[in-house]
């Protein structure tokens, strides 16, 4: 199964990327995922499910670790069985 995982820290800074953004960035970047596509407003990354779900149990971890007082984040099934 693919999963696509869209995310958002917070608070946001307008200014420069704050150490909690910079976390979920990473852990995303460093794991074994396609389509990875982060911005200031939002970010996406797809891949197999059990890759997804631990980045995203990483970037949980590491972006509140980092100071995120808010992750929002959506996960879905995307291609075959897909909705």
């Amino acid at each position: 199964m693919r999963l696509r995982v869209e995310f958002t820290t917070e608070p946001f800074d307008l200014d420069e990327a704050p150490a909690h953004a910079v976390a979920a960035r990473d852990v995303i970047q460093k794991a074994q995922l396609d389509a990875v596509d982060v911005g200031p407003f939002g970010n996406t990354a797809e891949g197999e499910a059990g890759d997804v779900l631990a980045a995203v149990t990483a970037l949980l971890r590491d972006s509140l670790e980092a100071g995120a007082t808010r992750v929002s984040l959506q996960v879905n099934v995307i291609g075959e069985g897909a909705s």
